[in-house]
């Protein structure tokens, strides 16, 4: 990378600034570079590859024959790194992720600068004429691609956007808004009282942390929920491994939902398969485990705090960031140390910890939420469950999508039970939902906004979709696809001297099918 550091000049011009390192930033800077343009990457941290390299290393890709392009790219390079097959592995360790980031950004010649927050956007006439960051930066460009999973860039640019689930009355769509309650494996189980001092749930009273406060919306409504948050994070079973450690702060009271389930479990007979809470198995390479949300009780914190980080202000962000930090190193230490937890479980726990190797800046846990999903952008075209579960293809398709529409836990919150003679206040999750869709496009009008709004921005990450259809597009092969064929967009706009709108499509697609993008299959 040309600059590896904090860039203290006050002012850059260049020809395509992009916003945010995720592995779209990446993808997206290269791609522009190597298409002939001058590219700056703005990275509010200090890492490269967002979630690819940020903990989610066991990576969903759908069906692989539509990975092309960018992806494959990463794909081949995951196994030329461990001298394996390309998809041996669902994806690399976190730090060779980064690596592999980093040597695509040093070899397309791209200047990075890190620790740089957006702070404000300057447009003139619809085009962005310049971005100012946190240290006091102004970046000028051509065209500016926002790659970050929150949207900011182009809600600074006056582009209208979307946050959360909407009403099936909006786009017809099945599987929009509030979803039914119903079993499953990451449903809670039923009479697990809400209530802190009352463990049978007949007088209502101060809820449990970790439940949300009701009353839900009604089944179909939109309510603005997004799918919860979370740290997936690495862990190790060699002799070498890091404890977990009692967190600094840690709350007993916090848990007391997860003793509950544990104890309606034993009450049931119901045995716990340890791995089962986590995913404890050596799915990545050097025996590491990518530490999955699975079940009820998980690494997703469904307390509806994820709800506000969308449009929150920075504070406020940065204090969710640290709630849901604080939930992954004491659930981590909950499940290891807890009388509660039943032996095997801690047992199992306790044979893991965490490795040295990753994230050693960050006490070895990630440097990235998982932020599922923020603002969607409203773009040109508004992409629906309609268009993913029929499979549509599009004339101006620049990458293509197969993953399930996959909605997680949207919250976990309480309802009255009537049953004879009162009733009975029980914990509920609400919101998961796994429907299975073929191959589709994405078409270049999800990633553009309209031409009234902006004629210089792309957005390859937050795209223009629906709630049910960007849970299938949020994934981050896909986020890699979109991120390439945004850059490649981005420097053929610049060198015409066009709005993205007014791109040349066709010869987009060609080049694209150039870089191995699959765009049919």
């Amino acid at each position: 990378m040309a600059n590896d550091g904090v860039r203290t000049d006050s002012r850059i011009d260049t020809e395509v600034v992009v916003y945010a390192a995720t592995s779209a930033g990446v993808c997206a800077a290269v791609a522009a570079a190597e298409s002939g343009a001058k590219v700056l990457l703005v990275e509010p941290g200090f890492h490269v590859g967002g979630m690819t390299s940020g903990g989610l290393g066991y990576t969903d890709i759908g069906d692989p024959r539509v990975l092309g392009g960018a992806a494959a790219r990463f794909r081949a390079a995951v196994a030329e790194h461990y001298g394996v097959e390309p998809g041996r592995y669902a994806g690399p360790e976190p730090h060779v992720a980064e690596a592999i980031f980093r040597r695509w950004l040093e070899e397309a010649g791209v200047e990075v600068v890190f620790g740089a927050r957006l702070k404000a956007v300057e447009v003139v006439d619809r085009r962005i004429r310049s971005a100012t960051f946190s240290t006091g930066l102004t970046a000028s460009a051509g065209v500016f691609v926002d790659a970050s999973y929150e949207g900011d860039l182009l809600a600074e640019a006056g582009v209208p956007s979307a946050v959360g689930r909407e009403d099936r009355s909006l786009y017809g769509e099945r599987f929009a808004g509030r979803q039914e309650v119903v079993p499953g494996m990451h449903a809670m189980p039923p009479w697990i009282s809400p209530f802190r001092d009352d463990p049978d749930g007949l007088e209502a009273g101060t809820l449990l942390p970790q439940v949300r406060p009701g009353p839900m919306a009604e089944v179909g409504e939109g309510d603005g929920g997004v799918m919860s948050y979370g740290y997936r994070v690495c862990l190790t079973a060699d002799a070498d491994r890091i404890p977990f450690e009692r967190p600094e702060g840690y709350d007993d009271e916090y848990w007391e939902l997860g003793r509950r389930l544990f104890a309606h479990w034993a009450k049931e007979g119901r045995e716990v398969p340890p791995g089962r809470l986590l995913g404890l198995e050596p799915n990545l390479p050097g025996g590491k485990c990518d530490g999955n949300s699975l079940g009820p009780f998980s690494l997703s914190v469904h307390d509806g705090s994820a709800w506000e980080y969308p449009l929150a202000g920075r504070k406020r962000r940065e204090e969710i960031t640290r709630h849901h930090l604080d939930h992954a190193r004491g659930f981590l230490w909950f499940l290891s140390t807890d009388p509660a937890v039943p032996s095997a479980v801690r047992t199992e726990l306790q044979r893991w910890g965490l490795p040295r190797d990753e994230f050693a800046d960050t006490a070895h846990l990630p440097h990235q939420l998982y932020v599922r999903e923020a603002r969607r952008m409203l773009g040109e075209v508004v992409l629906t469950e309609h268009d993913l579960r029929e499979g549509r293809q599009h004339p101006d398709t620049i990458a293509m999508g197969s993953y399930h529409l996959d909605i997680r836990e949207v919250q976990r919150t309480w309802r009255w039970v009537y049953e004879h003679p009162r009733p009975i206040g029980t914990v509920v999750t609400e919101g998961y939902l796994s429907v299975a869709v073929p191959p589709y496009g994405i078409p270049y009008r999800a990633l553009v906004p309209g031409e009234e709004h902006c004629v210089n921005l792309l957005v390859p990450v937050c795209v223009s979709a629906s709630h049910v259809a960007f849970s299938s597009i949020r994934m981050e092969p896909q986020y890699e696809m979109l991120g390439e064929a945004a850059g490649v967009a981005a420097a053929l706009a610049v060198s015409t001297d066009a709005a993205v709108q007014r791109v040349d499509v066709p010869l987009l697609r060609e080049r694209l099918v150039a870089r191995g993008q699959v765009l049919a299959v």
